[in-house]
């Protein structure tokens, strides 16, 4: 399935044959509490960001994510194989086509995109890991399990990674890393509090230097 017509005319507009998205016209994905979502949204109102948040989808209908989008007006659905058993990929593509959205961004987004979704995207989904990538990344690799890892491996360091997502676990392309020292009394709880911190900046810092162009989703 191809994505609208708005798409593929911003597209066809190249520059030494890479593609020009034009607008950044985010679509949200969330599971839970949805913080990062809450933080790049806040960037757009401060005006530190210059994109559009076109619509936020969630698997989980109790989700705080969903909440927050509504509280900010943005067109928020929840979407999962309960709603959709039979045709979940084809109506995620649909409302991102609806909405005329040209990028997906996940913010603790707690279940694997269909390959249908990622092909038909491919190259403009993002997410952003709690540790610095290519370590401790893969399937299981989520939350306290990520910082857990990271302790009893007596790493040095962790951080936050904001990467392209492909068809395989956390191994997309990276686009942005930030460090923090891990601190000899560190728990998997207090790591997580300080990643989710640089987790919060990082994300709409690389999404601001997607839309001028300093970052590009497009080769090197």
């Amino acid at each position: 399935m191809l994505l609208n017509n708005y798409l593929y005319i911003s597209m066809i507009n190249t520059t030494n044959n890479m593609p020009n998205l034009g607008k950044l016209r985010i679509c949200f994905f969330a599971s839970h509490g949805g913080t990062n979502m809450q933080a790049i949204i806040d960037s757009i109102k401060s005006r530190k960001l210059d994109i559009v948040p076109a619509l936020m989808i969630s698997n989980n209908s109790n989700s705080l994510a969903l909440q927050r989008a509504k509280n900010e007006n943005i067109p928020a659905y929840h979407l999962s194989s309960k709603t959709h058993p039979d045709n979940l990929s084809e109506t995620i593509l649909d409302k991102i086509n609806e909405h005329k959205a040209n990028i997906i961004v996940l913010a603790g987004y707690m279940k694997k995109l269909d390959n249908a979704v990622i092909d038909s995207v491919h190259g403009r989904v993002l997410n952003i890991h709690p540790a610095l990538l290519p370590k401790f990344g893969g399937k299981g690799m989520f939350g306290s399990n990520v910082h857990k890892a990271v302790i009893e491996e007596k790493e040095k360091e962790s951080g936050a990674t904001v990467h392209i997502v492909d068809n395989k676990y956390d191994e997309g392309k990276i686009l942005k890393q930030r460090k923090i020292k891990i601190l000899e009394n560190d728990t998997p709880e207090s790591l997580a509090k300080r990643v989710l911190i640089i987790e919060h900046q990082i994300y709409s810092e690389t999404l601001q230097e997607i839309a001028d162009g300093t970052i590009s989703l497009f080769g090197d």
